[in-house]
């Protein structure tokens, strides 16, 4: 494949992201004028008047659309540059927060929260779960794929399968004990969605994504040593396990977040990073900016696409990002199955 300039691709990507901006702002069960709604956010932001909306359309803009916007750029940033680290980190494009189990631990130990913490308490309580939650699965796979010569992809990816399998059973008992309530409220959430954005968690993913980019861009070029295997990169002075655990336990942060405030969201962390690859080429110095960008598009795409399929209903953001994941990965399995035989 022909790999496209930055310079071109960059471009393309902020424009796209800028037209979906706009789309989400004003398409859903109701539509409402582009040029309208975009001077709502002007006007809140500036102390203006321009724009002509009705008082209950500017809520819905306001209220309603422009913080599930930033929530899915947020998110889909976060996932997609999760991803790209944990496939830089193991050198294998199938390396995805979910497949290590992260997704699964978050999931079971934000369900637990839900059934079990008082209200008032599960505002806090529950992204705390997500987050110790996804950072003990995480650390019971790495551990479980380590051996005397370091860690083994095989092993990591199988003992993140055998993990998520438990975490399902267990949440499955957890499903016949919870109230109805509870049960539903677990059930949508672990579909995904990210309708229910509010100013902590804009605050909470902001902080996340800007901590996490920092960080993964000062080891951007050990992942990028680490293409050329782990001897070569430890003939270059890096660490390799020390290396793994700190960018494991970054990516563990940013994923138990994402789960906290929004649910499972599969497959941006998979799909994002292999196509900006593919695109662009695996320098991880433009490679995880890049993802984080079309990361943040995607799962803003798949957002107003679950608006707007049943509407005035909405479907899980996270049924629409499988449906889009599912066929990719069963693709890179089959353009990896040779490493496998």
């Amino acid at each position: 494949m022909q790999r496209l300039s930055l310079s071109l691709f960059l471009p393309l990507c902020v424009f796209l992201t800028a037209v979906a901006i706009v789309l989400s702002l004003t398409r859903g069960a109701m539509s409402l004028s582009a040029t309208d709604s975009l001077l709502s956010v002007w006007d809140v932001v500036w102390g203006t008047a321009y724009s002509n909306l009705m008082e209950y359309q500017q809520l819905v803009v306001l209220d309603l659309r422009l913080p599930r916007t930033i929530l899915a750029l947020l998110v889909g940033a976060i996932l997609a540059q999760c991803g790209a680290v944990m496939q830089g980190l193991f050198r294998n494009p199938l390396a995805d927060p979910g497949i290590i189990g992260a997704s699964s631990g978050a999931a079971l130990a934000a369900s637990i929260a839900i059934i079990f913490l008082p209200a008032w308490l599960a505002g806090v309580g529950i992204p705390i779960a997500a987050f110790l939650g996804a950072l003990l699965t995480t650390l019971l796979v790495f551990k479980l794929a380590q051996g005397d010569n370091g860690t083994s992809v095989i092993m990591l990816l199988l003992a993140g399968v055998a993990v998520a399998a438990f975490g399902g059973a267990v949440m499955g008992f957890l499903n016949v004990i919870a109230s109805d309530q509870a049960l539903r409220d677990i059930t949508l959430w672990q579909m995904g969605s990210v309708a229910s954005a509010s100013t902590e968690s804009l605050v909470l993913c902001l902080l996340v994504l800007l901590m996490n980019s920092w960080y993964y861009q000062r080891h951007a070029q050990a992942l990028n040593a680490l293409l050329l295997g782990e001897a070569e990169a430890r003939h270059l002075g890096i660490d390799i396990e020390r290396l793994k655990i700190k960018l494991i336990a970054v990516t563990t942060m940013g994923v138990g977040v994402t789960v906290a405030v929004a649910g499972i969201i599969g497959f941006i962390g998979l799909v994002i990073p292999h196509l900006i690859r593919l695109l662009t080429g695996p320098d991880h110095r433009s490679l995880l900016p890049l993802s984080a960008l079309l990361g943040a598009l995607l799962l803003l795409l798949a957002d107003i696409g679950a608006r707007l399929m049943m509407a005035p209903s909405e479907l899980p953001v996270g049924l629409l990002t499988a449906v889009i994941g599912a066929p990719f990965f069963a693709l890179l399995l089959i353009k990896q199955r040779k490493a496998f035989l």
